[in-house]
């Protein structure tokens, strides 16, 4: 038995974090651990506990805040961090390089939540600092283009990630692809590969799709093409629509499902009357799980394009497979394991990830070339839209892919071997920037300063 700080986002959150870790905390507990959960507890509400901490089985909800003094009281035997490059991870940071232990990153690239954490506040100075330190062969410069102001996609370039690897006793990630690099790239630093759990709970999915669609006003017949998951410029949400618009010339009766929230509403409605595709696109706005999945069950196709990517693996496209969805995404060098079928051949992309002499059979999704976007979709979106026993062959593909590689089980199985390994690991030696492990006595040193002052005026 261990006991474990978990460091989370936590329902009622709106973030898929929040969800997987609210699936394996419990499995934790119940294979022998003590867990005490660490939120951000003004978000969160949480209620006061005991000094004692919880026992073998059990795992409560605490404020971050406390986690100081419990770990001075009684020392945890692992801290466990759930990173992410959003904002709803910004109450981790100053805990993981003061308590180095196990860092599940759930996105490869951390820049726009770690500047925003630095940034937000006018840390200027620690920011370049930072990434000086994560970046030492870019020139120091370039980091005034955030200081300045002028944020955007050129973070994806330049991930900020070094220290976070530095700093802990092992990275682990849920993506073979995104681990194989890490690994290339910090030579030295220990680096696992964590399956990520995350799916549809079972339901019956004929009368959730007939549901839906009839409060949708989408006929029953209708092959829709769903966009799930927040609607941001990332998701190539025009690129979907004008693809959409292309191929309903083979699909008249194909229709369009927005299921999350827009990013930017004034401007998906101008795109989608630009178009011509209004009258045939449904707008669900933000769904709970069970809402989400029955919006999964009123589709015939998945559109889960994401680029720039931060190199995660998609919590939606992992509950549409469940689902038995078959879906379109981009062709990523972290998914390389994944076997897809490019829409310009409808063989699988090259090269294959396996010696099986027909690599197509195992395709589970298709997947298109962002150097070809506008084109391969369009092919895909026509191909798709008419091709039925495509879409089940897909489907049942990318079910079965789900089933072995994406289960909670599984998950489980493998936070387990992490953080047994994790255990056996010393934390690193390793000479951060000065202000991520800032002297613990600084501010009341200063404080007794401040009235010695005082006293000798």
């Amino acid at each position: 038995m261990s006991r474990l700080a978990f460091f989370t986002p936590w329902p009622p959150q709106p973030s898929g974090v929040a969800t997987c870790s609210a699936d394996v905390v419990p499995e934790l507990a119940a294979g022998g651990h003590a867990v005490d959960v660490f939120v951000d507890e003004a978000l969160i509400d949480v209620a006061r506990a005991g000094d004692a901490g919880p026992t073998a089985g059990e795992f409560r909800v605490l404020g971050a805040h406390d986690f100081v003094w419990r770990h001075a009281r009684n020392p945890y035997d692992l801290q466990i961090y759930q990173v992410g490059n959003s904002w709803a991870h910004g109450f981790v940071w100053p805990y993981l390089f003061q308590y180095p232990g196990l860092v599940v990153l759930h996105d490869a690239r951390l820049h726009h939540a770690r500047a925003g954490v630095l940034l937000r506040h006018r840390r200027f100075d620690d920011y370049r600092k930072e990434f000086a330190y994560n970046h030492p062969e870019v020139s120091a410069d370039a980091a005034e283009l955030a200081v300045r102001g002028f944020d955007g996609a050129y973070y994806y370039h330049w991930p900020m990630r070094r220290a976070v690897i530095d700093a802990s006793r092992l990275v682990a990630t849920h993506s073979p692809g995104v681990a194989k690099i890490l690994r290339g790239q910090n030579p030295g630093r220990n680096v696992v590969h964590i399956p990520l759990g995350h799916g549809v709970a079972p339901f019956d999915t004929a009368s959730a799709r007939r549901a839906f669609r009839a409060r949708a006003g989408i006929p029953e017949d209708a092959v829709v093409f769903g966009v799930l998951g927040t609607a941001t410029p990332e998701k190539r949400v025009a690129q979907v629509v004008r693809a959409f618009a292309g191929a309903r010339q083979w699909a008249r009766d194909a229709r369009l499902l927005f299921a999350g929230q827009a990013d930017d509403m004034r401007s998906l409605d101008h795109l989608l009357q630009a178009s011509g595709v209004a009258d045939v696109t449904h707008l669900a706005g933000r769904l709970d799980d069970e809402g989400f999945d029955h919006a999964v069950a009123a589709c015939d196709v998945g559109l889960n394009l994401r680029w720039p990517t931060a190199r995660e693996v998609s919590g939606p496209w992992l509950r549409m497979m469940s689902a038995g969805l078959p879906t379109v995404v981009i062709d990523a060098v972290h998914h390389l394991h994944v076997v897809t079928l490019d829409p310009r051949t409808w063989r699988c992309h090259a090269p294959a990830p396996d010696l099986d002499s027909h690599p197509d059979d195992g395709a589970i999704a298709v997947g298109i070339d962002i150097l070809d976007e506008d084109h391969s979709l369009r092919l895909a979106l026509r191909r798709l839209g008419s091709d039925a026993d495509l879409r089940r062959r897909l489907g049942k593909a990318a079910r079965a892919y789900w089933e072995s590689n994406h289960s909670v089980p599984m998950m489980t199985a493998g936070y387990e071997r992490a953080v047994a390994r994790a255990q056996r690991l010393a934390a690193p030696a390793v000479a951060l920037p000065a202000h991520l492990r800032p002297d613990p006595a600084w501010k009341a040193q200063s404080l007794v300063r401040e009235v010695v002052d005082r006293t000798v005026l």
